[in-house]
C-alpha cells in the first residue's frame, strides 16, 4: 500500500534539547515518529531528509499568556514608568476603542512575532469587549487559521466596574449573562478536543479587581461542564492583594478557591505574591503558573518564586504577557529573560538554560493541559523548531544549547507546527511582514486618535 505522507528526517542537529535526539527526529504527516540516536539511523530509511547540521532543535515554544491588541499600545508614553494599577487606568481609556479590525490586524502581527521567535502555541487573554468589539474571539481564530500556528484563545470578560468598585471603566465592563452565553458560543463553535488540537478554547474572568465573585463562580461551573480550562490574572502585585482583602475579606488565592477555581483546570498569570502554605496548596492542585518575567520587571510587580512553585507541583510555564507591559512578543528573548532574573532569586545552578528550556516547552505544555506538544517524544505533534549560529553575538559560543539563552538569541530560521513548515529563513510563509507592519502602525495610529 502506498503511503499516503513522505517521513522527513530532521537529520543530525547542532544540538538538541533531548539527549536521546542527538541524531535528530523523523517525522511522518504530522507527527514525530522517531528518536534517533546520536551517530544513529533511523529504523526505516526516510522519504525525506533536512540536514540540521547548523540548527539547534527545540520542541516548538509554547507562549502561556498574551494580549495580542496590546501590540497597537506599545511605549505608549502616557503609561510609561508607572505600576499595574495606575498603568491599567491609563490604558483602558484608550483600549475602550478597539474595533474588529484593530484587534486582527493586532493578533496577526503578535502571532506573527511568536512564530518567528520559535513560538508554535500562543495562548491569548482578551477581555476588551466594547460595542466595536463584539466578536474579538472569533477574529483572533482566523488570524491563528491564517498564520498555521495553534492557539489557546481565552475568552476573558469584566464585569466589576468603577461604579461597583472595580477598576475598569463601565465602557468595557459587560453584564454575566452576556458573558456566560458568548462563552458557550464560543466553547461550541471552537473549542477542538484530543490530540492535534489547533484551537482551544478557555474561560478568563479579568482579574478579582474587574469581575464579580459570582462571575468567577459561573465561569468555573460553565468550565466543569463542558471540559475547558480556565484561566485569570492573580497575585500579581501587592495592590491586587490589598484589593482583595478589602473587598473580598481574602487573601487572594483564599478568593480563587471560594470561587471554585483552585485545581488542575486553572492556570494563573504571574502568580507572584504566594507564601509559602499557599504555594504548597497550588502544587497540591495542580494549578500552573505562566510566568511572565519581564512584564513583572517592567512593572516593578515582582519575582515569581518558579522553582518553589514547580517543586510542589504546580506546573510553571512560560509567557511574553501584554506586549503593552513587556513590550513584546518574542518568547525566546523572554527565555533569556527568564533565565537572568531567576539568578537573582535562585543560584546559576538552579535556573539553568535546561529549566528554562523546559518552561517554554513541557512546563507551558501542561500550563495548557496538553501532554501531545512540547517534547520530541514519539506521538507528539511535530511542532519544531530550529535556530542558526551564524551571528556575531554568538561567535566563539562552544556549547550552542546554552548559547541560546546566554548569547541573546532572537529568531528562528525555521518553524514547524503539525508537520508544516511555517518558518523558512526566518520569515513565516506567505505572509507580507511590511504590508501587515503598514496596516499594524495605521491601527495603531487611528486607536490613539479616538482617544
Amino acid at each position: 500500500m502506498k503511503r499516503e505522507t513522505a517521513t522527513l528526517w530532521i537529520r543530525n542537529p547542532l544540538a538538541c534539547s533531548d539527549d536521546d535526539a542527538g541524531g535528530g527526529v523523523v517525522i511522518d504527516g504530522n507527527r514525530i515518529v522517531e528518536k534517533v540516536p546520536a551517530g544513529g539511523r533511523p529504523s526505516v530509511p526516510p522519504d525525506e531528509v533536512f540536514d540540521a547540521s547548523q540548527h539547534v532543535l527545540l520542541p516548538g515554544l509554547i507562549n502561556t499568556h498574551h494580549h495580542f491588541y496590546q501590540t497597537l499600545t506599545r511605549a505608549y508614553s502616557p503609561a510609561l514608568n508607572k505600576e499595574l494599577f495606575p498603568w491599567l487606568v491609563t490604558l483602558y481609556d484608550v483600549w475602550a476603542n478597539l474595533d474588529e479590525e484593530q484587534l486582527s490586524v493586532a493578533s496577526e502581527l503578535a502571532m506573527a512575532e511568536l512564530l518567528m521567535s520559535g513560538c508554535t502555541t500562543a495562548a491569548d487573554h482578551h477581555y476588551i469587549f466594547s460595542g466595536a468589539l463584539a466578536n474579538a474571539i472569533d477574529c483572533q481564530v482566523e488570524a491563528a487559521h491564517k498564520l498555521g500556528v495553534r492557539a489557546a484563545l481565552t475568552r476573558g470578560s469584566m464585569s466589576l466596574g468603577k461604579e461597583d468598585g472595580g477598576l475598569p471603566p463601565q465602557a468595557v465592563v459587560q453584564d454575566e449573562q452576556t458573558i456566560l452565553d458568548d462563552s458557550q458560543r464560543l466553547i461550541d463553535r471552537y473549542h477542538q478536543r484530543g490530540e492535534g488540537a489547533e484551537i482551544t478554547v478557555a474561560l478568563a474572568p479579568c482579574s478579582p479587581f474587574s469581575v464579580s465573585r459570582e462571575l468567577m463562580r459561573e465561569s468555573a461551573r460553565l468550565a466543569e461542564s463542558s471540559d475547558v480550562r480556565l484561566h485569570t490574572h492573580l497575585a500579581e502585585t501587592g495592590d491586587e492583594t490589598e484589593f482583595c482583602q478589602r473587598l473580598f475579606g481574602m487573601r487572594p488565592l483564599d478568593y480563587l478557591e471560594d470561587c471554585g477555581w483552585l485545581s488542575g483546570r486553572t492556570w494563573l498569570a504571574h502568580g507572584i505574591h504566594f507564601d509559602d502554605a499557599e504555594i504548597q496548596r497550588l502544587g497540591s492542585a495542580g494549578t500552573g503558573i505562566a510566568h511572565c518575567p519581564s512584564s513583572n520587571m517592567v512593572l516593578g510587580s515582582g519575582l515569581c518564586r518558579t522553582l518553589e512553585l514547580e517543586a510542589a507541583g504546580a506546573p510553571v510555564g512560560l509567557a511574553v504577557d501584554g506586549s503593552a507591559s513587556a513590550d513584546h512578543s518574542n518568547l525566546l528573548q523572554e527565555m533569556r529573560q527568564a533565565l537572568l532574573l531567576g539568578r537573582l532569586r535562585y543560584s546559576p545552578a538552579e535556573v539553568t538554560h535546561q529549566a528554562v528550556i523546559r518552561w517554554a516547552t513541557e512546563g507551558s505544555a501542561r500550563c495548557l493541559g496538553r501532554s501531545d506538544i512540547g517534547t520530541l517524544e514519539p506521538g507528539s505533534q511535530a511542532d519544531l523548531a530550529l535556530f542558526r549560529l551564524d551571528e556575531l553575538r554568538f561567535s566563539g559560543a562552544e556549547n550552542p544549547l546554552a548559547a541560546l539563552l546566554l548569547c541573546g538569541a532572537s529568531r528562528a530560521d525555521r518553524v514547524m507546527v503539525a508537520g508544516r513548515w511555517r518558518i523558512l529563513d526566518g520569515l513565516p510563509v506567505d505572509l507580507d511582514l511590511e504590508a501587515l507592519m503598514a496596516r499594524h502602525g495605521q491601527a495603531a495610529e487611528r486607536l490613539r486618535r479616538a482617544l
